[in-house]
C-alpha cells in the first residue's frame, strides 16, 4: 500500500492554474503543466489527465511503461487535433509525467519538464530528464546546473504533448523498495525550491505536499505549483 498526498496552487503571480493532476486506481499518478495563450494551457493539461485516465481504465491492468506511453500518445493526438480545429487553442501543449506502482515495481512515462524524484535512504534523485533547451545545454556541458536555473530560456521545452503531431516519450521501469518516497511535481516547485529543501520536507513533514506548496509560495510562487507525494509502506 502507498500513502499519497497531493496539492496544487495557482501561485502568487498567475491568474489561472494551468496545472492538472490526478490519481488513478490502481496506484497511478499523473501531473501535467499546460502552456498556451489565454485558457489554452489549462485546457491542454486537463485534456491530458482525462485522456490518460480514459485510456488506462479501458486497458487491462497491470500496466507497464509501454502502456503509459501509449496513453500519452493518445492524449497527444487528442490535444493536437483540437488545437488544429480551434484557432484559440493553436500552439497549446502540456507536460505529461506518469508513475505507476505495481507491488515493488515502478514504471514511468514522461514528456516535458515536470519531474519525478525518488527519495531513498535519505538521498533524493531526479529520475526523469527535462525535455528543455537549457537541459540540453547542461547535458552538452555548455551550462552548469546553477546557470540553467537562472537562464532566460529555462522554460523553453523541446518536447510537449499536443504541441506537435508526434511526441518523443521517455519510459523506464525499475524496482521500488519499502520506505521509498516518490515526488511528482511541476516546475512551479523546482524553480522555487532547491533539492536539499525538497528532501528535508519529504523526510520531516506530516503532510509533505502542503509543505512543498508552502515552500514554493514563500520563495515567490512565480508559477502554478502541483505535487503528488507517494510513500511505499
Amino acid at each position: 500500500m502507498s500513502k499519497v498526498f497531493q496539492a496544487t496552487h495557482v501561485g502568487k503571480v498567475r491568474r489561472n492554474n494551468e496545472d492538472s493532476l490526478i490519481v488513478i486506481e490502481p496506484e497511478t499518478f499523473v501531473v501535467a503543466d499546460g502552456m498556451g495563450g489565454a485558457s489554452a494551457g489549462e485546457v491542454a493539461s486537463s485534456m491530458l489527465v482525462e485522456s490518460v485516465k480514459n485510456f488506462l481504465t479501458n486497458s487491462p491492468a497491470p500496466w507497464d511503461e509501454t502502456t503509459l506511453a501509449r496513453a500519452i500518445t493518445r492524449a497527444n493526438e487528442d490535444i493536437w487535433n483540437l488545437s488544429r480545429q480551434n484557432e484559440e487553442y493553436r500552439g497549446m501543449g502540456t507536460t505529461a509525467t506518469i508513475l505507476y506502482l505495481d507491488g515493488i515495481r515502478a514504471c514511468f512515462a514522461h514528456v516535458g519538464d515536470s519531474r519525478i524524484y525518488l527519495l531513498r535512504n535519505e538521498i533524493l534523485n531526479q529520475i526523469t530528464e527535462d525535455h528543455s533547451y537549457v537541459e540540453t545545454l547542461v547535458r552538452r556541458g555548455e551550462l552548469t546546473e546553477e546557470q540553467a536555473r537562472v537562464h532566460p530560456m529555462k522554460n523553453v521545452l523541446t518536447q510537449a504533448v499536443g504541441a506537435m503531431p508526434e511526441v518523443q516519450i521517455d519510459t523506464a521501469s525499475f524496482s521500488a523498495q519499502l520506505d521509498d518516497v516518490f515526488l511528482l511535481c511541476t516546475d512551479g516547485l523546482t524553480n522555487m525550491v532547491d533539492d536539499e529543501t525538497i528532501a528535508r520536507i519529504l523526510q520531516n513533514e506530516p503532510n509533505p505536499a502542503n509543505a512543498l506548496i508552502d515552500a514554493a509560495l514563500e520563495n515567490g510562487g512565480k508559477d502554478n505549483v502541483s505535487v503528488i507525494v507517494v510513500g511505499i509502506d
